[in-house]
């Protein structure tokens, strides 16, 4: 088995190199659906570092492997980005790709194109170190996770058949371990009314009222809802209200709302869908006919991406979690103390991750470690220490000579 300061030293040699990556990346914008020119890069950077298989799916995620062992474990990063937000809460380009102060700034350094370029810096280390153990290491670089996590992967299960016996999410997990989040699904609540003159109101049947109190009962729900030990209390929130009319001086004659609900263990969408079809079912009936009445119903992800190649899902991500005492966790854990002499925190992701389809859907274990702080993703002057991004390689090299070494 290769030494943890063989490895160590390669990472910190390939400190600048690491950081010059992740600031190319970040250079180049890609917005979920617009991620070719970036892919087009970290191909480029794949196939320069030696990995001894380099392709793009039809989707257009990218595959890069190293070594040819039977068995099989995939190491993850999607490199879509959402989109800048308010420049002037940025104080430097959201695109610059600047390296200052041991940082590297930028839309993608946390979320989550740190951990891809620290990616292809491990698949260079392995490379470089000559790695022929039991393990084909795929290393993943995915599209559309903004805009629907876990799709790209549910098409590399069922369509390009990369089935790993385990998964490494590398998310920002500011360098603990993680082994789960909470799920989470869209749903649409629609109300329809009657239309009458805004002079009369007493005429129509307003939507607006129905779907209002609606979103009242939704708000009372997210209050009851009940807590896991470990990955803490599901949410619902009304995140979007809309109405129509056939002008400003008319009753609205429909309304709805987006919920976005976020599922702790044990809550199916089955569970969710009749939590809210109860509270919709137990307003006031509307006045005659079918005004009023509303739909509850999951939305769907249909959005072609950059390749023109579709793969619609239910907007439903599953919640997952695997044991601490789980071995692809305890295998993780072995390699943090071996490299870092301190054992990781390990925790769980506030947010959602590609792991709703590796682990939730599939069953596949998965852990998550990855460079940068969450509080970063999605905010202005989003950085990531460029001290992180050394080690996150580091972690990623000696995980399968761990795994081998354990399992």
């Amino acid at each position: 088995m290769i030494s943890d300061d063989t490895i160590l030293n390669a990472a910190s040699g390939l400190r600048d190199y690491t950081a010059d990556n992740l600031a190319q990346m970040i250079r180049i914008p890609s917005l979920s659906g617009e991620e070719g020119p970036v892919i087009g890069a970290i191909e480029e950077m794949a196939r320069s570092a030696g990995f001894d298989e380099v392709r793009v799916d039809g989707l257009g995620n990218l595959i890069a492997r190293v070594g040819h062992g039977p068995r099989v474990l995939a190491i993850d990063a999607h490199i879509d980005t959402v989109d800048t937000g308010d420049l002037s809460q940025w104080d430097h380009d959201p695109f610059s790709g600047l390296i200052q102060d041991g940082h590297v700034y930028g839309r993608g350094s946390v979320d989550q194109e740190g951990g891809a370029a620290s990616m292809i810096t491990a698949g260079r280390i392995l490379t470089e170190a000559g790695y022929d153990g039991e393990w084909s290491v795929y290393f993943t670089f995915t599209v559309m996770e903004e805009d629907c996590d876990g799709l790209c992967w549910n098409y590399l299960i069922e369509q390009e058949k990369l089935i790993p016996e385990f998964a490494v999410i590398t998310e920002p997990t500011n360098l603990g371990l993680y082994r789960g989040h909470r799920g989470r699904m869209e749903i649409d609540v629609a109300f329809s009314g009657l239309s009458a003159h805004g002079s009369a109101p007493e005429r129509g049947d307003n939507a607006i009222y129905h779907c209002s109190r609606a979103a009242l009962g939704i708000e009372a729900l997210n209050d009851r809802l009940a807590p896991d030990p470990f990955l803490g209390k599901g949410s619902v929130v009304v995140s979007r209200f809309r109405s129509s009319a056939p002008s400003l001086c008319a009753v609205a004659d429909g309304a709805d709302l987006h919920i976005d609900r976020r599922l702790t263990w044990g809550e199916t969408k089955e569970v969710a869908l009749g939590e809210v079809r109860e509270i919709v079912s137990g307003l006031p009936s509307p006045p005659g006919g079918n005004a009023g009445k509303p739909a509850v119903s999951l939305t769907m992800y249909d959005k072609a991406g950059y390749t023109g190649t579709s793969y619609p899902q239910e907007s439903y991500f599953p919640t997952w979690k695997i044991e601490e005492d789980h071995p692809l966790v305890k295998a993780g854990a072995a390699t943090c103390t071996s490299l870092f002499k301190e054992e990781p925190k390990i925790d769980k992701w506030t947010f959602s991750t590609n792991g709703v389809a590796i682990c939730g859907k599939h069953g596949i274990p998965t852990i998550g470690f990855g460079p940068g702080n969450e509080i970063y993703a999605h905010a202005p002057n989003e950085r990531t220490p460029i001290d992180h991004l050394e080690k996150a390689a580091a972690f990623y090299a000696l995980l399968p000579y761990i795994l081998e070494e354990q399992l």
